[in-house]
């Protein structure tokens, strides 16, 4: 079964354990959307510990944006697997995840 998790890494700055995919969006939704209202300065999400990943899991970071816009809040994503790197390439979303240079 797939699992996934937050972990606190610094101030502003959560990662993600496990598997960002289709079958983990129920167990991150609400924690991402509660950490996104309770960001003051920002957040960054690290998804270095990202096992594996798949378009439910592109999908989500998408939806956590727009949520941060909505809100106000800045939201950027870390080290991104190379699996959701591709898909936002073939889903051109790239600039949308992606920091920029």
């Amino acid at each position: 079964m797939a699992h996934a998790t937050f972990g606190p890494l610094s101030a502003g700055v959560v990662r993600i354990d496990g598997d960002l995919t289709v079958e983990t969006v129920p167990q991150l939704y609400l924690e991402g959307q509660r950490l996104i209202e309770t960001s003051v300065e920002g957040l960054r999400i690290d998804l270095g510990g990202v096992a594996r990943a798949d378009s439910g899991g592109l999908a989500l970071m998408v939806d956590w944006l727009a949520t941060a816009s909505q809100r106000g809040r800045t939201l950027h994503f870390i080290n991104l697997p190379a699996t959701i790197q591709a898909l936002a390439q073939l889903s051109e979303v790239t600039a949308l995840i992606t920091e920029p240079a």
